[in-house]
């Protein structure tokens, strides 16, 4: 007699079931964001400037409805009014820090300080508002980044930076009306200024490292927490890389010049008389040549390099991230932007906003071990403090995706 439970004992335990892959696709289209981006513009202008945060929040919502995760769209659900407020708080501390400027320049070193002391807490704010507001699949995301840890993160650079702006108030050397000492001071000035700065550029790398494990660390849906595997050795390899690129692209440049010294020397032993003109041209195009090599190659070298490098070790209990973007991939499309948005005269901008964020979004991959549908949203609500969010465009200031 077949003894049941010894075979159920001996069959083989069932494999686990292979992870979802969630396929992220980006559905704009540049004419659709050209009509956005117009009236935007011809807003911003009517009402000098006033209409930027109702522009952004347009120009995300119009990105988020055409970021499909697995078929659903993510949605952003951001207060303008909240953003104009924020929005006004800044223009009257940028104001306050140019007056002061005006006024002495200890003042503006103070104001400048003060502007860097809470530029963390603004930060933190603008994860906070920006995922608080973002939703798919009807779940809410969060930021949970701790404030503390938002310092720590811009410590690195940060220490070393106020301590050189407050060495160059109190030690900027003084004309004593020898000479000889006074070109010492001004040389001990410099190098020690070209010491700090090499501090500071060494640190660069290990704050933007802390950054994004701050960043990454601080995701939240529903029950998924994420968690980054970053490296400080592979930030500074990277580094490495980008300063390298800089460098080639640097000599690229300088052999564009060499070559159009020549066409200088030709062109002016003809034509004596254009001699001057000449040579302003030929530094004219050389730093043309090396803004456009800046911007077309060392950036998307970094950029596709570090988002490689930060998603690929981004991951949580269900959730695993990975990303493929090519450097030759955006590099041509980087430039082949450049060139169209030049010959348009900036009209081509909208149309090239688009196709970057569908290269960018379409290499990154999901793979999920649970099934989104089953999760369940979190309470929560969202942040209503809007400040932080203005504050990373007003400041120039993108570090997410």
């Amino acid at each position: 007699m077949l003894d049941t439970h010894a075979a159920a004992d001996a069959a083989p335990a069932p494999l686990p079931a292979a992870p979802r892959v969630l396929e992220i696709r980006f559905t704009g289209s540049g004419s659709e964001y050209f009509r956005i981006w117009a009236v935007n513009l011809l807003l911003i202008l009517v009402t000098l400037g006033l209409y930027l945060p109702f522009a952004k929040a347009r120009r995300i919502r119009y990105f988020y409805a055409n970021t499909l995760v697995d078929g659903q769209a993510l949605g952003f659900h951001g207060d303008p009014w909240k953003m104009f407020r924020g929005f006004l708080l800044l223009v009257v501390l940028m104001g306050a820090y140019s007056g002061a400027g005006r006024f002495s320049p200890t003042a503006a070193v103070v104001a400048f300080l003060i502007l860097c002391a809470v530029w963390p807490a603004l930060w933190r704010a603008s994860l906070q508002f920006r995922l608080g507001n973002t939703s798919w699949r009807g779940l809410r995301m969060r930021f949970e980044g701790s404030l503390k840890d938002a310092y720590l993160a811009c410590a690195p650079l940060y220490l070393p930076l106020l301590a050189f702006i407050a060495w160059s108030r109190l030690m900027a050397p003084t004309v004593s009306g020898d000479a000889a000492t006074d070109r010492a001071a001004m040389e001990a000035y410099g190098y020690t200024s070209l010491l700090a700065m090499g501090v500071i550029c060494m640190m660069a790398p290990l704050s933007f490292a802390l950054f994004k494990r701050y960043q990454h660390n601080g995701y939240r849906i529903a029950a998924q927490q994420a968690r980054i595997d970053l490296g400080i050795g592979r930030v500074y390899l990277l580094a490495l890389k980008v300063l390298g690129v800089s460098i080639v692209s640097a000599l690229l440049a300088m052999l564009g010049m060499g070559l159009l010294a020549g066409v200088v020397m030709l062109v002016s032993g003809l034509q004596p008389d254009m001699k001057s003109a000449w040579t302003q041209a030929a530094f004219f195009g050389v730093g043309l040549v090396a803004y456009l090599l800046m911007f077309s190659i060392v950036m998307p070298f970094g950029a596709a390099r570090m988002q490689d490098l930060a998603w690929n070790g981004t991951r949580s209990e269900a959730l695993r991230f990975s990303s493929r973007l090519r450097f030759r991939d955006l590099f041509s499309l980087t430039a082949m932007n450049w060139l169209l948005t030049g010959l348009t005269l900036g009209l081509y901008r909208p149309f090239a906003a688009v196709a970057t964020a569908r290269l960018r979004l379409e290499a990154i991959s999901i793979e999920s071990a649970e099934d989104p549908a089953d999760w369940v949203a979190a309470a929560f609500t969202g942040h209503a403090d809007a400040t932080g969010d203005i504050a990373g465009d007003f400041f120039g200031i993108d570090m997410g995706l």
